[in-house]
């Protein structure tokens, strides 16, 4: 048998085993691997993106499918079962699990492409989707398509992907087109192979070094019309066919990062003695405190997050439209994660004190990658601003992170 059947086979035969997943498999396999992730962190944060074989065990997971629809074969998990696996991952690592959380929006951008384009998208099930799709490219109407330029940031998982998106504004003669009432143009997200794009090695960074979150550009590609589209007209409907889609699961990587950083603690604590007073750290006020305090403030983020997704998702799937307060309780839950997994760490942080510091500790690297995930544009004072606009029908700043379209 010559090497290229062996991979024939090989695939074959992890298609078959992936195509009979169910979520509880999935996530199965992802509790089982994070140790595996947590071994390898450092060498991930070294290198400044995921390693092959990280990639290949992540695929191996079912991670990058678990959008995939049941009626093309795929488990079709929900919201709350997606974030969960996310969360299980970001156990391990971090990094990984941003990439996780990014590559397998796949299936959800396939929502809202003709079915023809959406099929050679998830000709591979486990196929990888990086990219930004804020507006930071022009897209010029040509006869069929669209003449396409512009640079984008923080393209995740880039290194390892088989597709690329981009935001970008329409222009006519070099004029932009309008968009709906408060928009700043007609927005619509390109999809293209990664070869189209050129990718730059700008990720140094204090965290999620590992997720290879790199700038990437092109000039004057041809994107057909079909290879195009707008969050404000999905194929499929339900939760999957809302433009926030795409956002659901992103609090699992802040909650799995604080739910490791606590049980990193509270297993030092089983041993460690206080050098000043020699008082067992299971037996210190301070300790117990901040660790019922670190406890209590993540379950309520947790909650927070999980109830307000299946709030949301129930509503949905029964084909209604949620009340205001309804959209934003998931948007505030979403943002309230990031920054109370930031703040539980930080407490943890200056808990363990001047060992903490030391690299590789793992406490410094959870604090690191958590400072950096909260830069991301989703946990800025902006959504929380638009959240409460939403809700006292002002206009938000971001009114995507609402959930709102023009």
């Amino acid at each position: 048998m010559t090497l290229t059947e062996d991979l024939d086979t090989a695939s074959v035969t992890r298609e078959s085993q992936q195509n009979s997943l169910t979520a509880e498999e999935i996530l199965a396999r992802a509790r089982a691997v994070a140790p595996r992730l947590r071994e390898r962190a450092e060498d991930i944060e070294n290198n400044r993106q995921l390693p092959p074989d990280v990639v290949e065990l992540l695929r191996g997971t079912g991670v990058f499918r678990m959008a995939l629809p049941k009626a093309w074969g795929g488990p079709d998990l929900d919201p709350m079962q997606q974030t969960e696996v996310v969360e299980a991952l970001a156990t391990g690592d971090a990094s990984a699990a941003w990439c996780a959380m990014i590559g397998m929006d796949t299936p959800i951008y396939a929502g809202f492409l003709a079915e023809d384009v959406a099929r050679r998208l998830l000709a591979d099930p486990d196929a990888v989707t990086a990219g930004a799709i804020m507006p930071m490219g022009r897209a010029e109407r040509v006869p069929g398509g669209y003449r396409v330029n512009g640079q984008w940031h923080f393209g995740s998982g880039i290194t390892h992907s088989t597709w690329v998106v981009g935001g970008v504004l329409v222009t006519r003669g070099g004029e932009l087109e309008p968009g709906g009432a408060g928009a700043p143009g007609n927005w619509r997200i390109i999809v293209a192979p990664v070869e189209d794009f050129e990718i730059q090695d700008t990720w140094y960074t204090t965290g999620l070094a590992g997720s290879g979150s790199r700038d990437y550009r092109t000039e004057n590609l041809y994107v057909p019309e079909e290879y195009t589209f707008s969050f404000a007209f999905p194929r499929v409907k339900g939760a999957a066919g809302t433009p926030d889609a795409v956002l659901r699961n992103m609090p699992g990587v802040p909650l799995g990062v604080a739910r490791a950083a606590i049980d990193h603690v509270r297993q030092v604590a089983e041993t460690r003695i206080d050098r000043t007073t020699q008082t067992p750290w299971t037996d210190s006020y301070r300790v117990q405190t901040t660790i019922a305090q670190a406890e209590m403030d993540l379950s309520a983020a947790r909650y927070a997050v999980y109830g307000s997704l299946r709030e949301q998702w129930e509503i949905l799937e029964a084909g209604n439209v949620p009340t205001r307060d309804e959209q934003v309780a998931t948007v505030l839950a979403r943002v309230g994660a990031f920054r109370t997994a930031r703040s539980v760490v930080a407490s943890l942080f200056d808990l363990v004190a001047t060992s903490a510091v030391y690299r590789p500790s793992v406490l410094d690297r959870w604090l690191r990658d958590l400072n950096t995930m909260c830069q991301h544009v989703i946990a800025q004072d902006q959504v929380v601003q638009s959240a409460g606009a939403h809700l006292l029908g002002g206009v938000p700043q971001n009114a995507y992170s609402v959930g709102v379209v023009a």
